[in-house]
């Protein structure tokens, strides 16, 4: 029987950081974690990550997209926050951010890692980057990191 896992360590590899500038206030906490991660448990060069900035959550998707496609990286990590207001803007945005990202994850030949909270409130976005329940883009590098290491077993041992 094989066994394929992944491991956190991905030194020579590169990432793409799609980031919304949206809820600024909470999605930077993401990014510092995501880049923390990335560096101190991926032992990843800080020349080998770029960090992109898109004004939205729903720009998320055309931007990895086009990361992705370039070849120019092992990973994509994308992060934004979309928290429900008193409009129905709130589906249509996360809704159409979680189709996009989940479609350019099956496109692409590399991992995708979904870093985007949608929560109800803001407090609940506090909670998810960096406080009492973690911080979703520590999380979401993790995912990177191991994916791409994942990805890189299967290939050995076909």
């Amino acid at each position: 029987m094989k066994i394929i896992e992944g491991n956190t360590r991905a030194t020579g590899k590169k990432f793409a950081v799609v980031v919304s500038r949206f809820n600024s206030f909470v999605v930077e906490s993401l990014l510092d974690g995501a880049l923390d991660t990335l560096e101190r448990i991926g032992e990843v060069n800080p020349d080998d990550i770029t960090v992109i900035r898109v004004p939205g959550a729903y720009e998320l998707p055309i931007v990895a997209k086009k990361a992705a496609m370039s070849g120019k990286f092992h990973a994509i990590i994308a992060l934004g926050a979309v928290i429900r207001g008193g409009t129905p803007h709130f589906e249509f945005v996360a809704g159409e951010c979680n189709k996009g990202l989940a479609q350019v994850s099956l496109d692409a030949t590399i991992p995708l890692a979904f870093g985007v909270l949608t929560v109800d409130t803001i407090e609940q976005a506090i909670e998810r980057s960096g406080t009492k329940a973690g911080n979703k883009g520590v999380e979401a590098a993790h995912s990177a990191l191991e994916m791409v290491n994942v990805l890189a077993a299967i290939d050995e041992a076909l």
